[in-house]
């Protein structure tokens, strides 16, 4: 029997069109002057315009890129410091989540991001947010944590606190239908492995795994056609609303070996996470052989060779920027990722070691 202290912080609406109910979701909740997280990419494509439209004052922030680090964090907090914001919107995928919540946290708070590196070190209140993904991948909206790498020595920070959960999350599919398709290949697969290392690690409970198991089965029965088809909303709405399944998995136990030797590859060569999460996880995966994988698949890792290779993904390390004498650095930096203190089978520099070499 596990012991597990669970409640769902994040009200959700889902479906077709539920971007529309922005505007009554954001008035119940009281918001006026609202600071609107999303990329560049996304205002030139007009959905910021679209949010704000269903706002009674927004205030635009998109100086940051795909992976948010701690200056654009404080970029983010001098910009709204001033303009006495009284509520925070993500709009977009998780590097919009988790700038949204980082910001929260400096602006209400004070200090830097590095001060709330773990768990419920902010002291003070935090504004109210709602959070809309316009990818199906990180399930960030789900998540109490922002990932933020330090600005200097590019490592990834779990900052994470109850009050930094969203208020509302919107899952409307329609708003992923324009993702390109090596978004939609990487987020898709990244909320893949979501679900296959939340639900063997060593926090996994019962809601956990309830959580894991029906994001599993939403997955690996859309991916393929939301990736051959790419204006199938129900597919995309199985992608979205599986993705966010199992970033509850994720706030309800962990991950594993997989984030723990992807984060190294993105940090050293650029890789993108989703692409780096996508040649380590079958790997990760052989190398836990854990009883538990056959419940989600009998050939689990064949399943997910199977579902990278339609993403079109990298089969191997070598078909990426990493270099093979890299190893013996990479394995040391993968050992020191909390993440992999969760893996199912006990993890340090000498496994990390073998799974790399494997992936090449």
């Amino acid at each position: 029997m596990t012991s597990f202290d669970f409640g769902l912080r994040t009200r959700v609406v889902s479906g077709p069109g539920t971007f529309e109910k922005l505007e009554s979701l954001a008035r119940e909740l009281g918001f006026r002057r609202t600071l609107l997280v999303c990329d560049e990419g996304l205002v030139n494509a007009g959905f910021a315009a679209r949010a704000a439209a269903m706002l009674q004052e927004a205030i635009p922030f998109h100086a940051f890129d795909a992976n948010p680090d701690t200056a654009m964090v404080e970029a983010g907090r001098k910009f709204a410091e001033p303009l006495a914001i009284d509520s925070i919107i993500g709009l977009g995928g998780g590097s919009s989540m988790d700038c949204a919540k980082a910001i929260n946290f400096v602006l209400t708070n004070g200090g830097t991001m590095k001060d709330y590196w773990g768990h419920n070190k902010a002291s003070k209140p935090m504004l109210p947010m709602i959070g809309i993904p316009t990818t199906t991948g990180t399930g960030s909206e789900a998540q109490t944590y922002a990932l933020i790498s330090d600005a200097e020595t590019h490592v990834k920070m779990a900052c994470g606190d109850d009050k930094a959960a969203f208020r509302v999350a919107i899952l409307d599919p329609e708003l992923t239908a324009s993702q390109p398709p090596s978004v939609r290949a990487t987020a898709g697969y990244d909320a893949i492995s979501h679900a296959v290392e939340s639900f063997v690690c060593t926090k996994r409970n019962a809601v956990s795994t309830m959580f894991a198991r029906e994001a599993w089965r939403l997955l690996n029965g859309a991916y393929e056609k939301a990736m051959t088809e790419p204006g199938n909303i129900e597919a995309l709405g199985d992608m979205q609303v599986g993705a966010h399944f199992a970033g509850v998995a994720i706030e309800n136990s962990m991950l594993g070996a997989t984030h723990a030797c992807a984060n190294p590859l993105t940090a050293h060569y650029g890789i993108t996470h989703g692409v780096a999460i996508g040649v380590m996880l079958k790997h990760v995966v052989q190398w836990n052989a854990h009883p538990a994988y056959a419940e989600l698949h009998p050939a689990l890792a064949a399943r997910l060779h199977e579902l990278a290779q339609i993403g079109g993904l990298p089969q191997s390390l070598a078909a990426t920027m990493a270099r093979k004498e890299d190893i013996p650095q990479l394995a040391l930096d993968a050992s020191k990722q909390w993440t992999g203190t969760f893996n199912p089978r006990p993890f340090d520099a000498a496994g990390a070691k073998e799974i790399y070499e494997c992936a090449f």
